[in-house]
């Protein structure tokens, strides 16, 4: 199966948390950005991506715990061709929605070559990956 076909077959399939999520970027709703779902940038699969941003967001189910090194690796492919990675659980798009939007507005909000640093995100001086844990009370 190509990337694309694949990619068109997550589109059928989104879990919640992508669901959600994508009511609240679809139709150009944050600072006129378009986002695109499961969009195939190279090998790879981005949950969300707005290529005009040059800004990635994916959502993590308890399945990325085994599958860091595999997403260390495509964190950094997509990093070294520009692109920005956003990660946040699923667990917090379904419980702090408007947490999770407020990191995105300020990542687009912010042109690709002055790299926003969010307080508490580890970041890897090699590239751009925010892995975007919320601590806010529910």
């Amino acid at each position: 199966m190509s990337t694309v076909e694949r990619a068109r077959e997550l589109r059928k399939n989104m879990t919640d948390a992508e669901r959600l999520l994508w009511s609240r970027l679809r139709r150009r709703q944050i600072h006129g950005r378009r986002f695109r779902r499961q969009h195939p940038i190279g090998p790879f699969i981005a949950d969300f991506a707005c290529t005009e941003a040059k800004l990635v967001i994916e959502l993590d189910g308890g399945q990325h715990v085994e599958r860091k090194d595999r997403d260390a690796a495509r964190s950094r492919w997509l990093a070294q061709r520009g692109y920005r990675i956003l990660r946040f659980w699923n667990n917090d798009v379904l419980t702090q929605i408007d947490a999770v939007l407020h990191v995105v507005v300020a990542a687009t909000q912010t042109p690709p070559p002055n790299l926003p640093r969010f307080a508490g995100s580890p970041l890897c001086p090699s590239y751009f990956v925010v892995l975007c844990r919320m601590n806010f009370p529910a």
